[in-house]
């Protein structure tokens, strides 16, 4: 039956490290997370102190936003520890001030285009992954076969789920019969890129789950506590 600690943690389990594109939840931020009435409290925590204080500020703004799109919530609270500016952003956050309200004259740069950066290197990664699995699969395949491969190629499975919501989140569509390998705009390349394209496109992947990984380590030697799942390696949600 469902719980409203249930419902707040499925809800925070929708919001992603922007840099490393994996829930919160999975990579061991949330601390805490406390439930009574319609009240929530959450803390946050993330490997290092100095972790960039933009990216800081996003997932604990997308935090509190997730938990009062509820509709049950009535009073949300969520606070991130033990970073070197917790107190500028938990007082923006209790304020709902905004990122600029936040950081006055030191937000330089607009989270949207921020946000919107990373959403395409997810997109390039979630590519790569499945046209990598495809060649894998398929030895008779070659890198320049790619250019042929359509949506409708793919197999109904997680990496090819998540690729399609990659590409929602840049507002490119699902049909069967778009192409895999394209741009953030949703135009293919040329043949003759396919190999160049792919292994820029695999860089981009590795350099993602290596950075998962790093933080996954500062955060078990800062925090002997967590217990997220910490070993998945190539997570495709």
């Amino acid at each position: 039956m469902p719980t409203p600690e249930r419902d707040a943690l499925e809800a925070l389990h929708a919001v992603v490290d922007p840099e490393l594109d994996e829930p919160i939840t999975d990579l061991g931020f949330v601390r805490s997370l406390d439930v009574d009435g319609d009240a929530v409290t959450v803390h946050l925590r993330l490997p290092t102190s100095f972790c960039s204080p933009n990216f800081a500020y996003l997932m604990a703004s997308d935090t509190k936003d997730a938990l009062v799109a509820l509709a049950w919530t009535r009073r949300v609270s969520v606070e991130l520890d033990d970073h070197h500016d917790s107190d500028l952003i938990n007082r923006g956050l209790a304020a709902d001030a905004g990122y600029r309200g936040t950081f006055a004259h030191e937000a330089q740069e607009s989270l949207d285009e921020l946000r919107e950066t990373f959403k395409r290197k997810a997109h390039t990664a979630a590519m790569e992954r499945v046209l990598t699995r495809l060649l894998r699969a398929d030895r008779d395949l070659t890198e320049a076969d790619l250019h042929g491969v359509s949506l409708g190629d793919l197999p109904a499975d997680d990496a090819t789920a998540a690729l399609l919501r990659r590409r929602a989140a840049i507002g490119l569509g699902e049909d069967p019969g778009l192409p895999v390998l394209v741009g953030s705009d949703g135009v293919p390349y040329p043949p003759d890129e396919v190999p160049l394209r792919l292994r820029m496109a695999r860089s981009t992947r590795i350099s993602i789950e290596g950075n998962a990984h790093f933080c996954r380590g500062l955060l078990r030697t800062r925090y002997p506590d967590t217990t997220a799942d910490t070993t998945q390696e190539e997570k495709a949600s």
